[in-house]
């Protein structure tokens, strides 16, 4: 009597490839967008009307580009504390050049990004020369920036009355979109090419698994750190001219908080904290998703007597959600890959061991 041969499990590629997708971060935090877009429009107040649109997109740039910017360091397994600081530092020094010196508006915001380079590039001299933690050196520099700024502006003075010209930076449209979002997108692209299309971007991902392994394979580690937090402090000055040009105005408390929302938008599109995995575009769905919540609950607000602390509470929720459902779908995903059986093997054909008869 024959035995009976148990039929194989036949494993979809198509099943495995949406499994994979579905687990990915990005695809959770864009279904998370989707949700608050959906809710807010449904009780909100013209949530979906092109000006509101336009102005969830001209209040998220400083933090967008932040975001995009903090998107290498982390990578690294590197964090970037100042960078709110630095916004703050250079809005005043800006205000100074113009005000007080009278430069123009455009070599103000020179030596704004100058001074925000600057002051990355003496972040990453502080992580590689002396191997100091990228935590313990920004967290210096984060009170060291807004000290400078408090300590020119003598806590109080701003600076105020600019070109319409300038404003016209943060508060005009161009094709029928804010002008700051094109300068979002072309960071964007920068950061973009940066991280996924160059060598330096295969660095970042490699530093962030293993710094010490990077070194042994060649990888200049230093020069991939001084490169991203360089960039950081670059536009973070960059942000900062932004800012004035919005609200009319250059003042020491420019970006205050706005160090732990880019973070939060980068960890929510996908990037470990721990280095070494993440994506631009990814960033960008965080962003998103952090704008679209606050633009909706301020909408929301405006109509009840929900306290404003609600936002706050509201955004570290979506974080540990966004967190816990992508371990849970990564979970999922190695544990349906572990019970795939495996592909068993043929035994090879007995070798022919019979010896030819003998013509004797």
């Amino acid at each position: 009597m024959k035995s009976e041969i148990p039929t194989p499990t036949i494993h979809r590629p198509e099943a495995c490839v949406l499994r994979a997708l579905l687990a990915r971060q990005e695809t959770i935090i864009f279904g998370v967008l989707v949700l608050e877009i959906l809710l807010f429009s449904a009780i909100g107040t013209n949530f979906l009307a092109p000006d509101n649109i336009r102005n969830i997109a001209r209040h998220s740039v400083e933090i967008g580009l932040l975001a995009l910017v903090m998107t290498p360091i982390i990578l690294t397994g590197g964090i970037d504390l100042s960078v709110g600081s630095m916004m703050g530092l250079c809005a005043v020094v800006f205000g100074m050049l113009w005000g007080e010196a009278h430069w123009p508006p455009w070599l103000a915001g020179c030596a704004a990004v100058t001074l925000g380079a600057a002051g990355g590039a003496m972040n990453a001299a502080l992580i590689t020369r002396l191997r100091m933690p990228p935590l313990i050196v920004t967290l210096g520099t984060f009170s060291l920036f807004r000290g400078l700024a408090e300590a020119l502006t003598g806590g109080s003075k701003s600076f105020t009355d600019f070109p319409d010209s300038f404003l016209s930076l943060g508060n005009s449209l161009a094709c029928g979109v804010p002008v700051q979002a094109w300068v979002l997108v072309g960071v964007f692209a920068i950061v973009w090419g940066l991280v996924h299309r160059t060598t330096a971007g295969r660095a970042f991902r490699a530093i962030g698994f293993a710094p010490e392994g990077a070194r042994y394979a060649g990888i200049p580690v230093g020069q991939r750190i001084a490169l991203a937090y360089t960039l950081a402090g670059m536009v973070a000055g960059l942000a900062a001219v932004i800012f004035i040009s919005r609200v009319g105005e250059a003042r020491a408390n420019a970006g205050t908080g706005y160090e732990l929302a880019a973070i939060t938008a980068v960890v929510l599109g996908g990037t470990s904290i721990f280095g070494g995995t993440g994506s631009v575009y990814g960033t960008l769905l965080g962003v998103a998703a952090v704008a679209v919540l606050s633009n909706g609950l301020s909408r929301i607000l405006s109509i009840s007597d929900i306290s404003r602390e609600l936002s706050g509470m509201l955004t570290g929720a979506l974080l540990l959600v966004a967190l816990a459902g992508g371990a849970l779908t990564k979970a999922w995903s190695e544990r349906a890959s572990r019970s795939k059986p495996a592909n068993p093997i043929k035994p090879e054909p007995a070798a022919d061991t019979e010896q030819p008869p003998s013509n004797r």
